[in-house]
């Protein structure tokens, strides 16, 4: 949850605090768009100020954190909009980008309001939503309690909640629990989740399985496709994704290992942040490498490419039967493994997967392998699947499936919410 501050302070420290703190948001917001955090042309959203007028009738609002959690909720927001004008929030440049090329016509983008009370009272006086669906858990509790106390209808959506997120709230559970109270529906991902909310005191819990399982398939620039298949011919491709530091680290020496066996072995890392790019650059030190954001193009020479752009991820989830996904070497959680199983790209990965362990233990069931834990492992699995390629299509193919069973979500959560959002009829 991302309303950490509550832990320690309680919701009335919270509220205190961003009280005495507003009068320096915009100072904040500057200094923040200044380092590319925030979008200069619309910091006043970030301050309740709306950039758009409400549309008339029922408006149902959706808030996703940043990419993933609103690129999720896309097949939702199709039903949604239906039956009622749909307004998202989210709360990164990067998403609003997205968003801006993703959302269907006729649905509205705004940045979420800093969780200021004056910031949050304009933003819900101008919007008046019929419905709120906060989708995982990005949870602020200016904005959730101010719309609870105006009787806007709250769902979590895809909800969601780590093991440790939920130890580390039973430490402010009174908290936590009033914060909860003000949702009318919580929807989880899986069992073990619904479990934890019920724990830290929501209530009308079900579970619906994950949004994520429902997501189109990454959509891609076929020109583009073209030009890097034609770039790359016939050599093996070493592919990771979502990369962190730490694995980088771990990868090239993978990368290593294996062009012993593979001379012309292409790897193509893709760092969760791209401004990553130069420092890979740098690690990859004399290993041939070149960085797509600054023009580098493949040739036969280049060992390393570094595809440190936004939104290409099916582009490169298309160039080979298995992948490398980031954020499991290191204690994060892992990244959405259903992208690349939907493409039929196979995944390995490292242990840490708990932000969705129903959905890598599918993948990794129907592969029938896929857990790696360090720089040999990632060579010797690589390996089996660069020296046969009927194995490693076979494998692309079974990911595909694994992911296939997990599908469902969207309408089990739009059944789910009917009756939260005809209560506002």
């Amino acid at each position: 949850m991302s309303a950490r501050p509550t832990m320690t302070w309680g919701l009335q420290g919270w509220r205190l605090a961003t009280r005495v703190a507003s009068p320096f948001a915009r100072l904040v917001l500057r200094q923040r768009a200044a380092r590319g955090k925030e979008d200069w042309t619309r910091m006043n959203e970030r301050l309740g100020m709306a950039g758009v007028a409400r549309p008339q009738g029922r408006l149902i609002w959706v808030h996703g954190a940043s990419v993933g959690e609103s690129l999720s909720a896309l097949p939702l927001i199709e039903k949604l909009k239906e039956d009622a004008s749909v307004l998202v929030t989210s709360g990164t440049v990067t998403s609003a980008a997205l968003l801006g090329q993703r959302l269907p016509l006729g649905v509205l983008h705004q940045f979420v309001p800093l969780d200021t009370p004056g910031a949050v009272a304009r933003f819900l006086d101008h919007w008046r939503p019929d419905a709120g669906l906060f989708i995982e858990s990005d949870l602020w509790p200016n904005l959730i309690l101010g719309a609870h106390a105006r009787g806007v209808k709250l769902a979590l959506v895809n909800a969601r909640i780590s093991a440790a997120s939920a130890a580390r709230w039973r430490w402010a559970k009174k908290s936590v629990s009033a914060l909860l109270a003000a949702f009318d529906m919580v929807l989880a991902q899986d069992e073990e989740v619904a479990a934890r909310f019920r724990a830290l005191g929501a209530r009308a819990v079900e579970v619906v399985g994950s949004l994520k399982a429902d997501a189109p398939p990454l959509a891609v620039d076929d020109d583009a496709l073209a030009a890097m298949r034609h770039a790359i011919g016939a050599r093996p491709v070493l592919l990771a994704t979502q990369t962190h530091p730490g694995e980088d680290e771990t990868l090239l020496p993978a990368h290593d290992s294996l062009r012993g066996q593979f001379p012309d072995l292409l790897t193509i890392l893709v760092p969760r942040h791209t401004e990553r790019g130069a420092d890979l650059e740098m690690l990859c030190g004399a290993r041939a490498s070149r960085r797509r954001s600054t023009g580098g193009q493949i040739s036969s020479q280049t060992a390393i490419y570094i595809a440190d752009t936004m939104g290409e991820m099916g582009l490169f989830y298309r160039l080979s039967h298995f992948c490398f996904l980031g954020g499991t070497l290191v204690p994060l959680g892992g990244h959405n493994v259903l992208e690349p199983a939907r493409l039929n790209c196979a995944v390995l990965a490292g242990p840490h997967t708990q932000s969705a362990p129903g959905a890598y233990d599918a993948i990794f069931h129907a592969q029938g392998f896929g857990r790696v834990a360090n720089s040999s492992d990632i060579a010797r699995e690589a390996a089996k699947l660069l020296s046969n390629t009927t194995l490693a299509k076979t494998a692309g193919e079974a990911a595909a499936r694994g992911a296939a069973t997990l599908s469902g979500a969207v309408g089990r959560t739009a059944n789910a919410l009917k009756v939260l959002l005809h209560a506002r009829a």
